[in-house]
């Protein structure tokens, strides 16, 4: 998978290049099968509220004074930022957090909770370097280090796991769950169970979320976009149901959402 994410998933991309600016960066090579990249984000402004669509992975994220591990979600994900400051994150890998929970991730499904209650390890010390600066030398291997405190073992059904992430993602081919089952090679069921223990969400949710981000991605290019094709080609029933799914993650129809200065201009 790339380092870069889904950049459609942060919505009204051009009202917040105006608010924060964000840097990629790579995780020690011994997490690298787990952690796909570190994202720091940083602000100056007096307010900006910034929504981002959620996707299969999971992020740990040092802020408010601790690493604060953020398991999937469904739900529309909002952050306000204030003034001047930073935060440092881990995305990763949809397969790759099971390694450092040592349990199906499905159980911190939909919550948030300081990475000492999930991972045991005290996070404090590590969240209190990371915030005092976002010097990238200085504050990257304090979070290497917290994880690795972890130790992860190298898990090769979570890079199954991954792999067949990257595959629903990339593939706007794939718009149901048993295709994807089928290109794994094992049934819908058998998969489902997968993507419970290592995901922490279905098939189903990934697919169609994949294809939604698809329809992010056209209205961010700022092209004439013919919804009712691009609706049957990412395996919508209609427009309708585009307009449906569309408006209750981003909270607006994707017409209007493509008409939005902070989306294109």
């Amino acid at each position: 998978m790339s380092k870069t994410g889904r950049p459609e998933a942060i919505v009204r991309p051009k009202a917040g290049e105006r608010a924060f600016e964000v840097e990629r960066l790579d995780p020690d090579p011994a997490l690298a099968e787990f952690v796909d990249y570190y994202w720091l984000v940083r602000w100056n402004v007096t307010e900006h509220r910034q929504q981002v669509v959620p996707q299969p992975r999971i992020h740990v994220a040092a802020e408010d004074g601790r690493l604060l591990v953020h398991g999937v979600s469904r739900e529309p994900f909002f952050r306000t930022l204030r003034g001047v400051g930073h935060v440092l994150g881990a995305a990763f890998h949809p397969g790759g957090f099971r390694a450092l929970l040592k349990t199906g991730v499905g159980t911190i499904s939909g919550t948030v909770r300081p990475a000492e209650d999930v991972l045991g390890h005290d996070d404090r010390p590590a969240a209190a370097q990371i915030l005092a600066t976002s010097d990238t030398a200085r504050i990257v291997p304090v979070f290497d280090a917290y994880l690795l405190a972890c130790e992860p073992e190298p898990d090769p059904v979570g890079r199954e796991v991954t792999a067949l992430v990257d595959q629903a993602q990339r593939r706007s081919d794939i718009v149901r769950a048993e295709q994807l089952a089928e290109h794994a090679g094992v049934s819908l069921r058998s998969l489902q169970r997968l993507f419970a223990e290592y995901v922490g969400v279905g098939p189903k949710w990934v697919v169609q979320r994949s294809r939604l981000l698809d329809a992010t991605a056209a209205a961010h290019s700022g092209e004439p976009v013919d919804w009712a094709e691009l609706a049957a080609n990412l395996g919508f029933s209609d427009q309708a149901h585009l307009t449906r799914v569309f408006t209750q993650v981003v909270g607006t129809a994707p017409a209007t959402y493509r008409r939005d200065p902070g989306t294109t201009g």
